[in-house]
Parts: C-alpha cells; structure tokens; sequence
C-alpha cells in the first residue's frame, strides 16, 4: 500500500472515531444522577383478594381408573368366545404384574443371532426378554425386538368382545 492510501485510511478510520463521540454524555450524566437521587414516588399496587375456598375430598381413589380398559374381575360383561381370548390357564411371567406405563426399555442385545430386550421392572430388577414372551397387564405379547425398540401386541377387551392393539416400548435417549 503507497503513503498516500495510508494516509487515507488513518484519516478514514479517525473519522470513524471522531463519529462514535457524543457531546451530549454530560447532560445524560446529569439526568441520570437526579433520577437516582430523587427516584419518584413508588406506584401503590392493589393486590386482588384471594377468596376462600373448600377442598373436597377425593373418595373414588379405590376405584378402576376411567382411562383404563375394564377387566372381567371389574365386573363388566362377560366376553364373547373368541380364538383372540387369552389363555386364562397360561401361567404369567414375572412382568405382567406390571402396567406398561411402569417398565422402561434398559438395552437390547443378540445372542447367538437371537434378539433379546433388557427391561427394567419398577423395583430396578432388569428382566431379559425373548420374542413370544409376556410383559404388561393386557396380555402383551413380545412380537418383535429391534435395536431400539419392542414390539408388543395386547390382547384387550373392547366392549365385550377381544381385540389387538399394538404396542412399542423405546428405548430413551
């Protein structure tokens, strides 16, 4: 760069300088200093009256659950006969004492090229479940195990007749 465009540019970049002064900071020194000094008077704020209320007292705690699928021991109607019944004679494995809302999803891992889900119960004891394998309160068959997941296929009473509906528990991440 030639003497002349230094020049140039050390007069531009005064300027810029020069641009970024304000001759006005005395008097917003001044303001702001009265301000501090004699702030105002404070707004009075009038708080709404908060009413009184009664607790009621919740008694169908003991009670199914509305949002919860009725079971034969709930007493609703007995189910028509159907090849999707489950077997009541099946003895249960361990996690069907579980809600599936209740287990969560640890791992999955093969063996010997045979998928298996590490599954935690509720009072941290992990399970190791194959495919065919139940798990849940609504007959919840294990159909299929993927690296993040586990597929499930619930046997459930809909309106006095036996249906299946798809389940899958994932992993968290």
């Amino acid at each position: 760069m030639s003497a002349t465009g230094k020049r140039w540019l050390f007069a531009g970049v005064l300027g810029l300088l020069g641009g970024c002064s304000d001759p006005q900071l005395g008097s917003l020194d001044r303001e702001l200093t009265a301000i501090r000094n004699d702030p105002g008077k404070v707004p009075k704020v009038v708080l709404p009256e908060i009413p009184d209320y009664e607790t009621v007292a919740y008694t169908l705690a003991d009670q199914r659950s509305p949002f919860l699928a009725r079971s034969r021991q709930d007493g609703g109607p007995t189910p028509h006969d159907s090849d999707l019944a489950p077997n009541p004679d099946r003895p249960k494995d361990v996690l069907e004492a579980y809600a599936l809302s209740e287990l969560e999803l640890v791992g999955t891992l093969t063996v010997e090229g045979r998928p298996s889900a590490l599954v935690r119960a509720p009072n941290g004891q992990v399970h190791r479940l194959t495919t065919g394998q139940y798990m849940g309160q609504d007959n919840g068959r294990i159909v299929t195990i993927t690296e993040a997941s586990v597929g499930l296929v619930e046997t459930v009473l809909d309106q006095n007749t036996w249906v299946e509906r798809n389940h899958t528990l994932k992993l968290e991440e």
